[in-house]
């Protein structure tokens, strides 16, 4: 990306006194942090600590906004209707007003991406005439490993470690309580987190969504999101670590290209 384009993204305002309140008790990021920072990196899971839907939780005066993938928009703003209950705070769906820009370079008035500092600047603006995305933002989460989780994964089929949130800032580990808190501490502390994303590299076109990645007569995963010579998978990473045998999937030979940031199966005492 060159200068600041626009991303396809929905905004949800969560505003009153309670608003800052009520979504630290379910979101898995601790929002005090927002006193400190323009934006944090957050998400909605489901009680067993799977990813319902990520998202950047923006400071605002009254309370925050929620800038969310519209593949996630609908389902995230009637869980958290639900979850609300006699909390003194207003759900709205702004996105009619709001853009969200994003560049690799800083720009006026622009936070820094917090999830990896090397995923460039964004910010949410008021509704006008900006150049739309290309699929440079999408290209270059693919080259740093980071996967979109509203096209890599379904929702309800990832948990959170599995997700990355824990290598991308997205979980708050000395927080309070959060809808699926137990279970993300427990996989957390036990470290059992074998299964994750991790980008796979190759000659030409991509391997088909949804292709196997074998070694031998072995399945590890499957393809998500690709591109020429790249790709994002979900798979067992101690396996395809281990494997004695060339991975493959889509009828070639793939090869793991795991970012350095990546907490890899067997480092600091997971089990292999």
């Amino acid at each position: 990306m060159t200068g600041p384009t626009r991303l396809d993204r929905s905004l949800i305002r969560v505003s009153g006194p309670d608003a800052r309140k009520f979504l630290n008790n379910v979101l898995t990021q601790e929002l005090d942090k927002l006193e400190r920072a323009p934006v944090v990196y957050a998400a909605l899971l489901t009680p067993q600590g799977k990813v319902l839907a990520d998202m950047f939780v923006w400071a605002t005066p009254d309370g925050v906004l929620l800038d969310v993938d519209p593949y996630r928009a609908e389902d995230l703003f009637r869980r958290l209707s639900m979850y609300k209950l006699r909390a003194d705070a207003k759900l709205e769906d702004v996105s009619a007003a709001h853009d969200v820009l994003a560049a690799s370079d800083p720009f006026e008035g622009a936070a820094r991406d917090p999830r990896l500092a090397d995923l460039g600047w964004r910010k949410v603006v008021t509704k006008a005439a900006h150049g739309e995305d290309s699929g440079a933002y999408a290209a270059r989460l693919l080259a740093l490993g980071v996967p979109d989780l509203a096209r890599d994964a379904g929702p309800d089929e990832v948990f959170a470690g599995e997700a990355l949130l824990d290598e991308l800032n997205g979980v708050d580990f000395q927080k309070g309580c959060f809808v699926g808190q137990e279970n993300v501490s427990r996989m957390k502390r036990r470290a059992t987190t074998r299964k994750k994303f991790c980008p796979i590299v190759f000659e030409g076109a991509p391997p088909p969504p949804g292709a196997l990645v074998t070694t031998g007569a072995a399945e590890l995963g499957a393809v998500r999101t690709g591109a020429d010579a790249r790709a994002m998978a979900f798979l067992r990473l101690d396996r395809a670590l281990d494997a004695k045998e060339p991975l493959a999937a889509g009828g070639k030979e793939v090869r793991l290209a795991p970012p350095d940031w990546l907490i890899l199966p067997g480092a600091a005492g997971t089990p292999d």
